[in-house]
């Protein structure tokens, strides 16, 4: 048979780590070869990024999801480090020879460096775009133009600038949305626009005039005017605002007796930004509130709120869950017997850890996917399990297994005590 394309791929193996192997088709994947990740455990994950006819590779190494490392190789030439060991996010982009690094080292909020094609480590990095009071997200280069998005209190704003970086305009956003940019291979500028009362619609963006024409309109067809999302903040247990997003008819009416759904994730380094849902409007349309609680753990603040509420700090991400629960409480929406808690995976481990600290907060729990019996996390089988304990912690390590300990819900279940009413996916 003869030879066919040749494509790249990451394989993982809970026993060797991952490994990056190319493949030709039609050939035995037996016969694959080794690209790169030799020296790599199951602890970690790699990846690899090709440019310029590959005359130009950057290898990625996540360690968990707190820092990263960056190698690169030239003209299938050494494979050398730009930045390793270093307790920081590196993402990088390629534009016009040039490596640009959003990066978090030295900049909790993150900043944009450049890396000139001679250069080989961050020695030889230049700071283009500087760390801001709001949270630096992707950047998106068209033309002689970057766009950078940011987040300030979980809604994006996006900022242009030049290749000095120097800032020349902002793209025009409503009030509490997700909203990207993204250029395609004609020239055009795209942007897309999403939120709790805003179904997903892709808008062309003039650079010049910042005009726009809906250039993918929604999916479904939506009158906003009878909704409302209130931004209600609450006191974080370790001393800073967040927000929760409540999602509501506009006629309601603050009394307490509307069944509530509070979601929560914290964890990962994830941030949850808004975004519409016909399933979450049909239980608003019903005469429910919808609430999504901004919490320590996830990215919305920068790698300090992260670090927060990861490891021994874990028990923070229950205690602000707890705490903005209580506020939906206080501030009229519902009570205890007409709120419910729903979270998936980390969050599943939200709810059900909650669920068993607080059993008095809740009248229901929709508990999906979750990571339950901590103490044992290390021994289950799936391979991606293992770097997920340099987020929640090793109950093999004495000084984690204590903390591990506490929150854990499957340890926590108690004979004879009354728990909300759970459905477990």
């Amino acid at each position: 048979m003869p030879r066919g394309p040749v494509f790249y791929y990451t394989y993982r193996s809970r026993e060797t780590g991952p490994r990056i192997r190319y493949h030709t088709l039609g050939e035995d994947p037996e016969d694959d070869q080794l690209v790169w990740g030799e020296h790599y455990g199951p602890e970690t994950f790699i990846g690899m990024d090709r440019y310029d006819d590959e005359r130009l590779r950057i290898f990625r190494v996540q360690h968990g999801w707190a820092r990263n490392d960056l190698f690169m190789q030239k003209d299938r030439g050494a494979i050398i480090p730009i930045v390793e060991g270093v307790p920081a996010h590196f993402q990088h982009e390629y534009h016009d020879g040039r490596l640009y690094i959003r990066t978090d080292w030295d900049a909790p909020n993150y900043r944009v460096m450049v890396m000139e094609p001679e250069s080989s480590h961050v020695d030889g990095w230049t700071q283009l775009i500087p760390e801001s009071a709001d949270l630096l997200e992707p950047i998106e280069f068209v033309g002689d133009r970057i766009y950078v998005t940011y987040l300030r209190d979980v809604a994006h704003r996006i900022l242009v600038y030049d290749m000095e970086g120097n800032q020349t305009g902002e793209v025009g956003l409503p009030e509490n949305v997700s909203a990207c940019i993204h250029g395609t291979d004609d020239g055009k500028v795209l942007l897309t626009v999403d939120a709790y009362l805003i179904p997903g619609t892709i808008y062309e963006l003039d650079p010049a005039s910042g005009a726009r024409t809906v250039d993918e309109p929604p999916a479904v067809e939506f009158d906003a005017s009878r909704f409302e999302v209130t931004k209600l903040w609450y006191d974080s247990a370790g001393g800073g605002r967040a927000p929760i997003h409540v999602m509501h008819r506009a006629d309601i009416e603050l009394d307490g007796r509307h069944p509530t759904i509070l979601n929560g994730y914290g964890g990962f380094n994830a941030s949850i930004h808004p975004s519409f849902s016909t399933t979450h409007l049909a239980w608003v349309e019903l005469g429910g509130v919808y609430a999504v609680a901004t919490l320590r753990g996830g990215g919305e603040y920068g790698e300090s709120w992260h670090v927060d509420g990861m490891l021994e700090n874990k028990q923070n991400v229950f205690d602000d869950f707890i705490i903005a629960a209580e506020t939906l409480i206080d501030e009229g929406f519902t009570r205890s017997e007409r709120l419910a808690i729903s979270g998936v995976s980390n969050g599943g481990l939200l709810v059900a850890s909650v669920m068993t600290q607080r059993p008095d907060l809740v009248r229901a729990v929709l508990c999906t996917y979750p990571d339950l019996d901590m103490v044992r996390f290390y021994a289950f089988t799936e391979t991606n399990n293992i770097p997920a304990l340099l987020e929640y912690g090793d109950a093999r390590i004495p000084e984690q297994f204590e903390a591990i300990r506490y929150y854990s819900p499957y340890q926590a279940v108690q004979d004879g005590m009354e728990y909300p009413a759970v459905m477990l996916t």
